[in-house]
C-alpha cells in the first residue's frame, strides 16, 4: 500500500464556481483520489478556499458584510457544492485559517533566514477614484505580449505571461473602470525568486514523466525574457495574513500582510494540520504527509491545477519550499507530479467567474445530478488542449453513454432475471467459451482502465471505462439468455448470473467517475464490500446463487431535445 497525497488547486472564495473551474482542478483531483482508494492506498485528499487579497474585500463590500463573514458565508456555499458533487476531500479548508496565519509567517522567516527576502522601496499604482492602491490583479489593460485587452496587472490569463501594471498599455481600474492612476512610493518584501532560478530549472528538468503542457509553462516563465524575476510578496492591505519574521514583527512593515499568491498554496501544507487538529491528532499525524524526516519520503505527492495556475506551483511555491529547506530543521515535502489542464470553454465562448458567463456549480445540480455532469466532465477533460462544452454534446454523451451503454445493461439484467427466476442469483449452468472468452476480454480491458488511472490520463481513462461497459452489453445481446431460456433454462442462468456479478463488477470500476450511480447498483446487488477486481474470474463468482438482489429504479434518465433547449436557452446570457 502507498500512500498519495492529493491537492487541487484551491477555489478562490468570491462566489461560486463555473464548470470549467471544477473540470480544472477539483473534479480530476477526486477522480484520483477515489481510484486509489479503491485499489487499497492511504489517500490525504485536500483543497480549501483561497480567502485573502482585494477580490475577497470587495465582494463582500458589495454583499454588505464585513469580510471575515462574507468568507466565512461562502466557504460554506463552496463546501456544500462541493459535497453536491461528491468530491471526496479529507479537509476542505480555509486560507484563512490560524495555522495557514502560522505557518505562512514560518515560512517568511525562515526564507528571510536563508537570505532570500529583500526590501524594496517601490512605486505602485494608486487609484485616485478608488482612493487606494490597486494590487496587481486589479489593474487591467492590454497585454503588450499578446493584444489581449483585459489583461491583468499581475499576468495575462490569455497567454499566461507574467506582468507587471507598468507593462499595460492603457491601464485602468478593474474597481471602477478610472483612469485616473497615479504612482506612488510604498515599501514591500520580495522573493529572491531569482537566486533560485537554477535549482528550479534542474528540478523542473528532471521531471521527464511530466505533462508537457506543466514543464512548458515552467520553462517558458525560466527562460522567457530576462528569466524568472523576483516576485512582491506584500501588499497594502487590511484582509490577509499580518506580515511578521515568524512570531517577531517586520520592522517598516506594520499594517501590511502578505500576498494572496503568498499564503494560498501553503494553505495546502496548513490544511493538513486542520485536518489532524479537527480529528483530535497530534502534529506528527500531518507531519508524516509533508516533512520527509517525519515520513512523508515515501509519499507521492500530486496537484491538480488549471494551466493559470502552473507558473505559480512549478516556480513560486517550489521557491518558497526549496528556499525554507535551505535551513536547519526545515524538511518540507515538495510536489511529485502537476497535472495540469487546459481550458473549457462554453457553446463558443468563454466561461467566466467575474462575467458570469456558462453554467456554473450550483446550477448544474439544480437541473441534474451530480452523476451525469462528471461523466462528462472528466470523459472531455481539457488535457491536451481546450474543449468545448455544448449542450448537443453534453446530451448525446449522457444518452450514450450513460443510459444506452450502463444504464441499460442494468435494467436488462435485472428485469430479465426477475421475470424468469425472480429477485435471486439463479443456479445453474456453467461457463463456456463466451463466458471464458469474456472473462479474457474483460482482464484486459480492465489492466488498460488502470494504466491510465495510474498515469492520470482522465479522458483515456473514462474510454476504457466506457469499453468495459460496451464488452458486456455486447456478451449480453450475443449470448442473448432471453432465447436460450426457452430451450436451456440452465444456460440461461449461467448467463445471468454472471451478468449480475458484472453490475458488481462495473459499480466498483465506475465508482471514481459516478460514485452516485455506482452505490446504487452495489445496493441493488446488495455488494456493498466488494472489492476492487483483481481477479476478474473471482468477480464474476462474487454473488452465488440464493443471493438476493433488488431491481433498481432507472439509473440515467435520457435528456430530452425539450430540455435540452429549454437549458440552453436558459443558460445562454450572463448569471447575474
Amino acid at each position: 500500500m502507498s500512500r498519495i497525497l492529493i491537492t487541487s488547486a484551491i477555489p478562490y472564495i468570491n462566489g461560486i464556481k463555473h464548470l470549467g473551474n471544477l473540470v480544472g482542478s477539483q473534479l480530476p483531483a477526486d477522480l484520483y483520489a477515489r481510484y486509489m482508494r479503491g485499489r487499497g492506498h492511504e489517500v490525504l485528499f485536500l483543497c480549501a478556499t483561497d480567502e485573502h487579497g482585494t477580490p475577497a474585500e470587495l465582494a463582500a463590500a458589495k454583499a454588505g458584510k464585513p469580510v471575515a463573514e462574507y468568507c466565512a458565508e461562502m466557504h460554506e456555499v463552496q463546501a456544500r457544492i462541493a459535497a453536491g458533487f461528491r468530491l471526496s476531500f479529507d479537509k476542505f479548508g480555509r486560507s484563512s485559517s490560524p495555522q495557514n496565519r502560522h505557518l505562512t509567517q514560518h515560512f517568511a522567516g525562515k526564507l528571510a533566514d536563508a537570505g532570500l527576502i529583500r526590501e524594496q522601496s517601490e512605486k505602485q499604482v494608486y487609484s485616485v477614484a478608488d482612493g487606494r492602491f490597486l494590487p496587481d490583479r486589479y489593474i487591467e489593460g492590454t497585454c503588450p505580449n499578446c493584444g489581449y485587452d483585459k489583461a491583468r496587472g499581475d499576468q495575462c490569463e490569455n497567454c499566461t505571461k507574467q506582468l507587471d501594471p507598468t507593462d499595460l498599455i492603457d491601464p485602468r481600474s478593474a474597481i471602477s473602470g478610472s483612469t485616473d492612476l497615479e504612482v506612488r512610493e510604498t515599501k514591500h518584501l520580495y522573493l529572491r525568486q531569482s537566486a533560485l532560478k537554477d535549482e528550479l530549472l534542474a528540478w523542473i528538468d528532471s521531471k521527464t514523466d511530466w505533462p508537457v503542457l506543466t514543464t512548458s509553462i515552467a520553462r517558458k516563465w525560466l527562460t522567457d525574457g530576462d528569466g524568472l524575476q523576483d516576485r512582491g510578496i506584500t501588499r497594502d492591505l487590511d484582509w490577509g495574513v499580518p506580515v511578521q519574521r515568524g512570531e517577531e514583527p517586520w520592522p517598516g512593515m506594520e499594517g501590511k500582510v502578505f500576498y494572496v499568491w503568498f499564503d494560498a498554496p501553503i494553505e495546502y501544507i496548513a490544511c493538513a494540520k486542520e485536518w489532524a487538529d479537527a480529528n483530535g491528532e497530534p502534529d506528527s499525524a500531518w507531519e508524516r504527509w509533508w516533512r520527509t524526516e517525519h515520513g512523508a519520503h515515501d509519499v507521492r505527492y500530486v496537484q491538480f491545477m488549471g494551466k493559470d495556475n502552473v507558473p505559480f506551483h512549478t516556480l513560486s511555491f517550489p521557491a518558497t519550499i526549496l528556499g525554507a529547506n535551505s535551513q536547519p530543521g526545515e524538511d518540507w515535502k515538495l510536489v511529485d507530479y502537476i497535472k495540469s489542464f487546459n481550458y473549457l470553454t462554453y457553446d463558443g465562448g468563454q466561461f467566466s467567474t467575474s462575467q458570469g458567463r456558462g453554467v456554473f456549480m450550483d446550477q448544474a445540480l439544480s437541473i441534474l445530478p451530480a452523476d451525469y455532469w462528471r461523466w462528462w466532465l472528466l470523459s472531455h477533460a481539457p488535457e491536451t488542449s481546450d474543449a468545448e462544452f455544448t449542450w448537443e454534446n453534453f446530451q448525446a454523451s449522457v444518452n450514450k453513454d450513460l443510459a444506452d451503454v450502463l444504464g441499460n445493461f442494468v435494467s436488462r439484467v435485472t428485469k430479465f432475471c426477475r421475470s424468469k427466476f425472480g429477485e435471486t442469483v439463479p443456479e445453474g449452468g456453467s461457463l463456456g467459451p463466451r463466458e471464458e472468452a469474456l472473462i479474457a476480454d474483460l482482464g484486459e480491458r480492465i489492466a488498460a482502465y488502470q494504466a491510465a488511472m495510474e498515469a492520470i490520463e482522465v479522458r483515456k481513462s473514462a474510454q476504457e471505462l466506457r469499453a468495459i461497459w460496451v464488452t458486456g452489453n455486447e456478451y449480453l445481446q450475443n449470448a442473448a439468455p432471453w432465447t436460450v431460456y426457452k430451450s436451456d433454462p440452465e444456460a440461461a442462468a449461467a448467463m445471468v448470473r454472471l451478468s449480475l456479478n458484472l453490475i458488481s463488477l462495473y459499480a466498483v470500476l465506475s465508482a471514481p467517475f459516478i460514485p452516485d450511480a455506482a452505490a446504487k447498483m452495489l445496493d441493488a446487488m446488495d455488494d456493498a464490500g466488494a472489492p476492487w477486481p483483481d481477479d476478474v474470474g473471482a468477480a464474476l463468482e462474487r454473488l452465488k446463487p440464493g443471493h438476493a438482489f433488488t431491481t433498481p429504479e432507472v439509473l440515467f434518465a435520457k435528456i430530452s431535445d425539450e430540455e435540452r433547449e429549454e437549458w440552453q436557452k436558459r443558460f445562454a446570457g450572463i448569471r447575474s
